[in-house]
């Protein structure tokens, strides 16, 4: 079985999304919704690894010998400056926040195989939130864009 791949996957995706949140709330404290929004959607990647721990105790949580660079992100470290780059680095979460949420439905399947109503509960909780968060992160980027792209600096 190779669901532990996956959760160990996710377990880390979700830890890298939550620290990239941090990274771009105090990057962009100068924008306050930036700040408070990211620092609340990074909270909420810090519960859905404690939502996962009973699971991973349950199933292991492993790293695939064969994969181990296909199949992991990389947190960001840095922020850039201005308008361009609070976008870009918000396009940054937007593909982080995707690999998780990708990650969140290939677990799903695997929960409704097993036919496991913990695992599946664990999933509905916390896949709805990641797609929350990829809205927001769309959103803010559309209102971010005309500014970025458009007007002079």
């Amino acid at each position: 079985m190779k669901l532990p791949v996956y959760l160990g996957l996710l377990h880390r995706s979700e830890g890298t999304l939550a620290h990239s949140f941090r990274q771009v709330a105090e990057g962009h404290g100068h924008e306050p919704d930036v700040h408070f929004i990211c620092e609340t959607l990074a909270g909420q990647c810090d519960e859905h690894q404690r939502a996962l721990a009973p699971i991973i105790e349950r199933y292991g949580e492993v790293q695939d010998e064969d994969e181990p660079e296909r199949l992991h992100a990389e947190k960001l470290t840095d922020t850039r400056s201005g308008p361009v780059g609070l976008l870009r680095d918000l396009q940054d979460l937007y593909l982080l926040a995707s690999l998780v949420d990708i990650t969140w439905t290939m677990i799903k399947q695997a929960a409704q195989g097993l036919r496991d109503e913990d695992l599946l509960a664990v999933v509905c909780d916390c896949d709805g939130q990641t797609s929350t968060q990829l809205r927001w992160l769309q959103t803010r980027m559309k209102q971010a864009a005309p500014q970025a792209l458009i007007v002079a600096q």
